[in-house]
């Protein structure tokens, strides 16, 4: 086999490649370099025989003293069952690293280990875990089937669901009881761009505060919503407090009236479901009429960011206004979401990473979609130079644990 390497792709070539290999993830689209902006970026192509087999668009991290770190994200994307190829792209890939007077280049594949279906027991890939050894005999160090979503640049875990398998229908009781008691409160579902961008990032910011964590800004999701166009949407749910006040205070009216009607001989549980009524409706009343004073009408409960590449789809952000959780806004806002992904084309959405050991906030929330919970191979290290590496991880290594605390 012949085989050549090409730095600095076009965008069109790349994309083609990625689009149509089995690997597509959207952090190996060429678009994902403009989010990326304070890095530098290369894409290098890897062809046999002038064919293209394998690609890599590179991220390049300045550090002090005019060294770097270079990362791959999801990447490259080839066959890594080529022994011969893998040997190829990596040896090519140091030879950039050097001119690059990189550290180490970081490459986490886009490569099952396993699957785990909600309740179930899990099922290891045999290829995975024949990547991970063709990578290590090519020159890469795994860093292993790490424990904590931190320790990772882009998590090892995350949950998919799959198109063909995904219906309202499908979703446990509890859950479709969840999403009718969502829309009989009144919320209602739109699908946005620009327009909705505002909202958006007041509701990340909502989000921020209640969970003591730092997101992005509007600034970030404006840019995602510019550099892929048609093909990245939010999803918002809202609600009218002037048309749900005016409903509930005819319930009221009801209730009242009803209650007015009893007698002695009214069974008690019929006059204790009719007050506990009355009761929930002047409270609802109360609430709508607080918010209605202060300017609010139609309000942003709950929304997602999504961006969708070929024929997947990724849900990157998500916000809520806790002040609203009586509407059970984010359970239909993510449904809708992915619906309306597989619309576009979608054969996939990726809801994004959960905890390592299944047993947090995340996984508890996302679970309740039936997704498929994906356990990657992780990351790998490729030393370039020796001497400064190992010092170099270490130093890195840590960082990410001080981050994570934060």
């Amino acid at each position: 086999m012949t085989y050549s390497v090409k730095i600095g792709i076009s965008a069109e070539e790349h994309d083609q490649f990625v689009i149509n290999h089995p690997l597509t993830n959207i952090l190996q689209s060429s678009s994902w370099a403009n989010i990326k902006d304070t890095w530098g970026n290369d894409r290098i192509g890897f062809y046999e025989n002038d064919q293209l087999v394998a690609v890599a668009s590179v991220l390049v991290q300045p550090l002090p003293f005019g060294f770097t770190m270079i990362y791959i994200p999801r990447g490259p994307v080839m066959d890594y069952g080529n022994k011969e190829l893998l040997t190829f792209v990596i040896e090519h890939l140091k030879k950039y690293g050097k001119k690059k007077k990189a550290l180490f280049i970081k490459c986490d594949p886009f490569i099952l280990l396993a699957d785990h279906k909600v309740d179930e027991e899990s099922s290891d890939k045999t290829f995975g875990q024949q990547v991970i050894n063709n990578l290590i005999d090519a020159g890469a160090e795994w860093t292993g089937r790490t424990e904590d979503l931190a320790q990772n640049i882009q998590p090892r875990f995350q949950a998919n669901i799959y198109a063909d398998a995904f219906s309202e229908a499908a979703l446990p009781k509890k859950i479709r009881q969840s999403i009718r008691t969502s829309r009989n409160k009144g919320v209602e579902i739109i699908f946005g761009g620009m327009d909705l961008v505002d909202d958006f990032a007041k509701l990340m910011k909502k989000t921020e505060d209640r969970k003591q964590i730092h997101l992005r800004g509007k600034d970030y999701y404006q840019k995602l919503l510019e550099t892929y166009g048609d093909q990245a949407f939010i999803t918002m749910a809202t609600v009218n407090l002037q048309e749900r006040l005016e409903l509930i205070q005819e319930n009221l009216n009801a209730a009242l009236k009803l209650h007015e009607s009893f007698t002695e001989e009214t069974p008690q549980n019929k006059v204790k479901s009719t007050e506990n009524d009355i009761k929930r409706y002047q409270k609802d009343i109360a609430f709508f009429k607080d918010k209605l004073s202060k300017g609010q009408e139609i309000v942003p409960l709950a929304a997602t960011l999504s961006l969708n590449y070929g024929q997947t789809s990724e849900n990157i952000y998500a916000g809520m206004d806790e002040n609203y959780r009586q509407f059970n806004a984010p359970l239909l806002t993510w449904f809708e979401t992915a619906q309306h992904a597989f619309e576009m084309g979608a054969r996939w959405q990726n809801m994004g990473g959960i905890e390592n050991k299944l047993d947090g906030g995340l996984y508890q929330f996302k679970s309740k979609f039936n997704p498929m919970i994906e356990e990657f191979v992780g990351e790998f290290n490729i030393p370039v130079n020796p001497l400064l590496y190992r010092l170099s991880n270490i130093a890195y290594t840590l960082r990410k644990k001080l981050r994570s605390k934060h």
